[in-house]
């Protein structure tokens, strides 16, 4: 593939409309939004709606999420194949390292948009037969966790061009970015990072902080379980149930991390206030 074809923006012309004034053509930046069909041993699982770049860890992630590998020794290759008229180099290969895969399981779902992700799991409980309840055992600083989205938007190179991106951040317990990825979709930037994490033996995530920029969805807090993580903070609103399922999962979440302010709905014994400051406030 090209540099154009991983660059996760491009250059699009547009008529600019001003009321009273005369319109006039302009050129604007854009992310980038392409499908992307995984294989897996050579068949197709899913096709999702992404933004180029980081496809290895996109693909690594999303069998994370899925349960179906914990440990690099799991993946033997993550190939992408050649471009062609139809597919422009959109599709990546995962060669699996002897891991048994429930193929009817993993393949239920055919698409998935950038928007939503892949939706249907039929209940909290059937996540937890995969997945077990975080064990995270620390506790990090109100004032640490406040200064994060800062950090993260420092990092956010296509979105200061677009504007149109969301991101996911892994952050150790200093505060110290480790790794962010941007994507058109909440959940395929969660998979890039968890990717990452699983390609460079990071997982379980049991002793870190990860902050996304948009709303937590319950695939959110599942995909974030799906890598051992405890802590999960968003610059957005969570839904009721991705409260429930944090409550369920011994997950903390935040909500709402904005200027010094932050909203806690699961998982307040992990967060620590400054001497003397009313406990209550993040309860």
């Amino acid at each position: 593939m090209t540099e154009a074809d991983t660059a996760p923006t491009q250059s699009v012309e547009l008529q600019r409309v001003t009321l009273g004034s005369a319109s006039e053509p302009r050129d604007d930046v854009v992310a980038r939004e392409e499908p992307l069909e995984i294989r897996v041993e050579g068949r197709s699982v899913a096709v999702v709606m992404r933004t180029p770049g980081h496809d290895e860890e996109l693909a690594a992630g999303f069998l994370v999420s899925e349960g179906v590998v914990t440990r690099p020794r799991d993946l033997l290759e993550i190939s992408q194949c050649p471009s062609t008229d139809n597919h422009h180099g959109n599709v990546v290969d995962v060669l699996l390292g002897g891991t048994q895969v429930d193929w009817q399981s993993l393949t239920r779902h055919v698409f998935s948009a950038s928007s939503c992700g892949l939706c249907g799991k039929t209940s909290i409980d059937s996540v937890f037969q995969r997945f077990p309840p975080a064990t995270a055992d620390f506790q990090v600083e109100a004032d640490l966790v406040a200064a994060l989205p800062d950090r993260l938007r420092a990092a956010q190179a296509a979105f200061e061009l677009t504007g149109g991106l969301h991101a996911s951040a892994l952050f150790d317990l200093d505060g110290n970015l480790l790794v962010l990825r941007e994507d058109v979709g909440r959940h395929n930037a969660l998979d890039k990072v968890l990717g990452h994490a699983l390609l460079h033996g990071l997982l379980p995530l049991d002793r870190h902080l990860l902050l996304v920029s948009g709303r937590v969805s319950f695939e959110i807090v599942q995909k974030a379980l799906a890598g051992g993580i405890g802590f999960l903070a968003a610059i957005s609103a969570p839904s009721s149930l991705a409260v429930e399922f944090a409550r369920a999962a011994n997950q903390t979440l935040i909500g709402f991390l904005r200027g010094g302010t932050m909203n806690v709905y699961a998982g307040a014994q992990r967060l620590r206030e400054a001497a003397g400051a009313n406990a209550s406030r993040f309860a």
